[in-house]
Order: structure tokens, then sequence, then C-alpha cells
């Protein structure tokens, strides 16, 4: 196991090397691909009509004067040990983990993310809880009554929740309830579930309605194994036989999704915070894709690649607790 998740470690750190280089090359290598100097580049970071000399600086304090794999390097090295910017008279320091200096504030990227994280990481881990418990359990209950008429409603508004858009759903509770602002959950726990109630909800509608149609069919597939019909015969509880037997061998396919489901939230919930204005990391994101931060988008990106490579390491430890037979391969 320890030489298992030495590998896995190994692959997530080139893994996340990868993507870095990656876009960091969509920032800079495919605008100077499509016609873009370098002048134009420093450009869009300064005033209107800026003079040559602002433009040769802002080169300069950004390093858009070096070779492109100059700055990937520096901005890799930045993140182990640290980095010095000269962006006035006096030079600032950016301590490990540094993943740089916004192009447009001038401000350190590594405590923004920080200060936001708490706010996705609110959002993602409620509506998880409530798509995981709300689906499974519609699931469960609609393939154990199959054609009965909770079967079909429940599928039917399962059917809706899939097929309605996330700024649709948002935009129609707000509308009904109003939109609170965001409470930390360290000044007032009760206001903090309070504030997210709403957001909460709307997002786990989407996702608890494609739980519920996975686990229903993973379901019926299920209690129709041979062994589920050898357990009934030992005269065990349907109870045991469902939950035990049925339920376990049905969720396996649903940790792989759920895994990738969480993680992808965590790298930022974008459109839930556009439309309830939650100021997380998918917010965070889309600022600096709008005015070509780079390292405003090198950050997210990063932080939500290593919640991806986490989740996906901790859905293959929790195989083995689910389905017996994976230990046994």
């Amino acid at each position: 196991m320890a030489a298992y998740i030495i590998r896995r470690v190994f692959a997530a750190v080139l893994l996340l090397l990868v993507v870095s280089a990656v876009t960091f090359a969509i920032f800079f290598l495919v605008p100077r691909l499509g016609g873009q100097t370098l002048d134009s580049m420093a450009a869009q970071y300064v005033g209107k009509s800026p003079d040559p000399d602002v433009i040769a600086a802002v080169k300069k304090n950004l390093g858009l004067d070096q070779p492109l794999y100059v700055q990937y390097w520096n901005f890799i090295k930045g993140i182990v040990v640290g980095a010095d910017y000269q962006f006035g008279p006096d030079p600032v320091t950016c301590n490990a983990p540094c993943f740089g200096y916004s192009f447009k504030t001038h401000t350190e990227i590594w405590p923004q993310i920080v200060d936001r994280i708490p706010v996705t990481l609110s959002l993602a881990v409620g509506a998880a809880v409530i798509w995981v418990v709300s689906g499974v359990a519609i699931g469960v209950v609609s393939a154990l009554k199959r054609g009965s008429f909770f079967d079909r409603l429940s599928m039917g508004v399962a059917l809706a929740g899939v097929s309605l858009p996330m700024f649709f759903t948002g935009l129609v509770v707000l509308a009904l309830f109003g939109n609170g602002e965001y409470v930390p959950f360290a000044e007032n726990p009760v206001e903090w579930a309070g504030s997210l109630v709403l957001p909460w909800c709307t997002l786990a509608l989407l996702y608890s309605a494609l739980y519920a149609r996975l686990t229903r069919a993973g379901m019926l597939e299920t209690m129709g194994e041979d062994y589920i019909r050898t357990a009934r015969a030992k005269g065990l509880k349907e109870r045991k036989v469902v939950v035990k037997h049925g339920l376990r061998s049905a969720l396996t396919p649903l940790v792989t999704i759920f895994g990738m489901d969480f993680a992808l939230l965590l790298g930022g919930a974008v459109i839930t915070e556009r439309v309830f204005s939650f100021q997380g990391l998918g917010a965070f994101a889309i600022q600096g894709v709008t005015t070509a931060d780079l390292p405003k988008v090198m950050g997210v990106t990063l932080v939500a690649a290593f919640f991806i490579v986490i989740c996906n390491l901790l859905v293959d430890l929790v195989y083995a607790a689910i389905d017996p037979r994976v230990r046994l391969s």
C-alpha cells in the first residue's frame, strides 16, 4: 500500500507540472503564435496610450522579456522556495508557496486563494452531503419500488433536475427567496449555514437528480444477480440483503463519479458562486481570465488539479472498503 501511494504521489506531481506547463503555454505561447508581440502583451497591463518606456518597464517587472522556459522555471521555483519581485524601488519578497503576484494589482496570489478556499469548501461540502444522501436514498427506493408512482414521480423530477441548467434554477431560487451574504463559519455557525442553504440546495438539485438515476440503474442491475438470490435463499433479512449486498456493489461506480464531481467543485463552483455573488475560487478564476491575469489563473488551476488528484487517490483507496471484490482482485 505504501509503495502504491508513493507511486500515485509521484504521478500527481508530474500531472501538476504538466497542467501548469499547459496553462502557462496557453497564456504566453498561444498569443505569440497568434501574432501578438511582447509589447502588445505588456500594454494590456497598463493604462491607455502608454509610452514605450512604460511598456518596457512592465515587460521587465513581469518578466515578459525573458525566454518562456525561464519564466516557467521562475514560477515553479517560486512555489517551492519563494521569489523576489521588483515592482518599485524596493524588492518584494514572496514566501513559499509563492504563486506569484497579480499582474493587475501587484498583490500576492496565494493569500487571496487561501481566503477564498473556505467559501468554496463550504459550498462544496454542504451540497455534496445533500446530493449524496438524497440522491442515493431516492435511487434505492425507486429501484425497490420499480414501476410504482413514487418511482415514476421521482425519476421525472430527477430528469427535470438534470435538464435544468444551474443558472436557471439559481435565478429562480433568488427570485423566490432572495439572497443572503456569506458569513464565515468562525463568526457564526448558524448564520453560516443559513447563508448557504439556498446555494446548497440549488447545487445539490442537479447532482442529486443524476445520482438518483445512477443509483436506481445500479440497484436494478445488482438486485438481479445470483448472489442476491443466494443471500435471500439463506434467509437473510431483506434490509441486510439490500444494504450490505445490493447497495455496496451499486455504490462502486458512484464513488468514482463523486470523487470527480466533488474535486471539480473544490476547484470552484463557477456558476453557483457567480449567481449567488460568493467570492470563492470560481469567482477568483473568472476575474483572472477576464483580466488576463496569469498568476490568478495559474493558482486556481493548480489548486483545482491538486484537489482532483487527491480525490482520485482517495477514491481508489475507498474502493476496497466498499466492494470486497476489489480487494480480491
